[in-house]
């Protein structure tokens, strides 16, 4: 997801939550374009390059579709035929199977048809005296057994449906016979025999999906979800997803395993600073204001004093690099060690607080900043940054709070609409973001982001042409600006103007390198390699700019968003391996325990995915025959 001017990610509850790999919303995400072309052909999957991924830049976002897609009233009318057809599969799903495979259809079906109890003049069965009977005594005493086995276990005699299932596999081992048993133990619980059980059938029909999903509840049960992750995933691929079903396991089980996985990784995981990309983006939600009188660099100050240390940290801050966000949050950090702040305390905890909160100290982070307003009520940044952070947790309403106290402190600071609007637009209230940040604009028409904010909300509104022209008289306005290029770059690249959209980031990147050199913004870098990627499926130079933007000159090494994108990249090509690590790298690089799940999920899927290809090889030619390799470009 694109990282931006917004510094309030979406919780776990907002309506617009999407599988991002940055905490910060984008007015148009990169990973919602990225996943759309999947979750909008989810049978094309699994062919590139043998038994592969999703085919789209999206890799493995069937699994991880947006929520918003399902909601539409269109859908809603063909749900009520999905509900159906899932409510009488759940009912089939643990029942013994009566019917033979198409090989076993012939004239023996003829046997099956047993106008008695089939209960009754059974055939007295063992080890012992099976191996005296015929082929054709076995197979019509397997049958007869079979037969009555389904009859004790529609009656619920479990064990005895056990024995003559049993039984029927002395006469012939077949997968059926097997896969029914194991339903027998599914209806006791017996978690380890259905194990047993389907693995005797899966050994026997690979390709057995009622088996491998018998299998992979049992997994499931046991606790094992990574190997029910394994059999879901190739269910559903020789299934051709046409199981909802199973697919929807599939994405349970991945946000199971990735938040088990998360967790212990947020145990252990070091606070650290995010990407200088998004520190920067997070910072420049805010109007530009002067130090505080008396911090100013013409102010005497002893560098290792308090107020030294403070002014040190704003000027760090400048420097708009990784390094100098290092040392500004040391200062801020050492600048109230020294207890001799005066009257700028209350703003070092706004500062100390801000940066606590990038580091994922949310905890620490607000009581910093409720220290903040109690010791200077009227600085109404501080309210802002802990509506952030409220928000962030979910808790709306102490958000919507912390805005009317601000107000109530300045209602004409503009960055409180600002930041408002912020919240409106993350939880889809689009007509009052827009008012917002319309008001935020009548107070301070010089602050960019309002002008670009207001653009696309109007965009996400229906209203195109109102957009269009805010982006025009914001190219007009602020012509030196590279985030308006970038993000008129995302509304084009949203319509599908390829060529245009690739014009704005490139003039975005030109004068990020003139303005930024040693802080440049990379993510109109990634735009166009998404573009291109888009465009021509130009793999290959859609790699090189990720690689410039994590590598070579290592303009943001640590920018998630590029890293993201490097890993769909891979994965498009069928670099499944690369892909893999790009990933776990995005997970490392994740902020907060829900980017870290989401990241974590995409890692699963493409592990899970290499498991199938070596546990399932013929898998990959069938369906590569099938479909074909090229799959076409993804659509915004």
């Amino acid at each position: 997801m694109s990282a931006e001017t917004i510094p309030i990610p979406p919780a776990r509850s907002t309506a617009l939550e999407t599988p991002s790999l940055s905490s910060q919303s984008s007015s148009l995400p990169l990973w919602d374009r990225i996943t759309a072309w999947a979750s909008e052909n989810k049978a094309v999957v699994y062919t590139l390059a043998g038994v592969v991924v999703v085919a789209s830049g999206a890799g493995v976002i069937y699994y991880l579709s947006d929520p918003r897609k399902d909601s539409g009233a269109g859908d809603k009318k063909r749900a009520s035929k999905k509900e159906r057809r899932k409510a009488k599969k759940e009912r089939e799903r643990d029942q013994p199977e009566a019917r033979e495979t198409p090989k076993q259809t012939e004239s023996k079906d003829k046997v099956a048809t047993i106008e008695s109890d089939p209960l009754e003049d059974l055939p007295n069965i063992d080890e012992s005296t099976v191996g005296s009977l015929s082929d054709e005594e076995r197979k019509e005493y397997a049958t007869k057994l079979k037969v009555a086995g389904n009859k004790a276990y529609g009656d619920k005699s479990y064990n005895e449906a056990i024995d003559l299932y049993g039984r029927a596999i002395l006469c012939k081992p077949d997968p059926i016979f097997y896969s029914n048993r194991a339903a027998c133990y599914n209806a006791l619980g017996d978690w380890n025999k259905v194990v047993e059980d389907t693995t005797a059938a899966i050994s026997l029909d690979s390709e057995y999906v009622k088996a491998l999903n018998r299998r992979a509840n049992a997994y499931e049960h046991l606790q094992k979800n990574s190997e029910a992750l394994l059999d879901y995933t190739a269910s559903c691929i020789i299934d051709q997803f046409r199981n909802d079903q199973s697919a929807q396991s599939v994405e349970r089980l991945l946000k199971k395993v990735a938040e088990a996985k998360g967790k212990a990784i947020l145990e252990n995981k070091e606070k650290k600073l995010p990407s200088p990309t998004f520190v920067t983006n997070y910072l420049q939600s805010f109007r530009p204001k002067p130090p505080p009188q008396g911090l100013e660099d013409t102010v005497e100050l002893e560098e290792e004093s308090a107020k030294g240390q403070l002014r040190a940290g704003l000027a760090a801050i400048g420097k708009k690099t990784g390094e100098g966000y290092e040392t500004a949050s040391a200062a801020f950090d050492k600048a109230l060690e020294l207890r001799d702040l005066g009257d700028y305390e209350a703003f070092g905890y706004n500062m100390r607080g801000t940066f606590r909160y990038l580091r994922g100290e949310n905890a620490d982070a607000l009581k910093d900043l409720t220290r903040s307003v109690e010791l200077e009520p009227t600085l109404s940044q501080s309210y802002i940054k802990r509506a952030s952070m409220h928000l962030e947790l979910g808790n709306r309403d102490a958000a919507s709070q912390d805005f009317e106290q601000a107000m109530e402190q300045n209602k004409d600071d503009p960055d409180i609409y600002y930041h408002r609007a912020q919240l409106h637009f993350i939880l889809g209230e689009f007509a009052d973001a827009a008012k917002d940040y319309q008001k935020s604009i009548d107070l301070d028409r010089d602050f960019i982001f309002s002008h670009i904010q207001l653009g696309v909300t109007q965009y996400k509104m229906g209203s195109i042409a109102s957009s269009m022209a805010t982006f025009r008289r914001c190219i007009k306005n602020f012509n030196k600006v590279p985030d308006v290029y970038n993000y008129y770059g995302e509304i084009l690249l949203d319509q599908q103007n390829y060529q245009e959209a690739v014009e704005k980031f490139d003039t975005a990147v030109e004068i990020e390198k003139q303005t930024k050199p040693m802080g440049m913004n990379v993510l109109p870098l990634i735009n166009k390699a998404l573009a291109l990627f888009q465009w021509r499926q130009d793999f290959q130079e859609a790699e090189k700019l990720c690689q410039k933007a994590l590598i070579n000159g290592s303009v943001d090494p640590e920018c998630d968003i590029a890293v993201a994108t490097m890993a769909q990249l891979l994965l498009q090509q069928g670099k499944v391996t690369e892909a893999l690590k790009y990933f776990e790298r995005a997970a490392e690089l994740s902020r907060t325990e829900v980017e870290i799940v989401n990241a974590l999920s995409y890692a699963e899927a493409t592990r899970t995915q290499l498991e199938v290809q070596e546990k399932y090889p013929q898998l990959a030619s069938r369906l590569q025959g099938t479909m074909g390799p090229n799959m076409g470009g993804m659509r915004g």
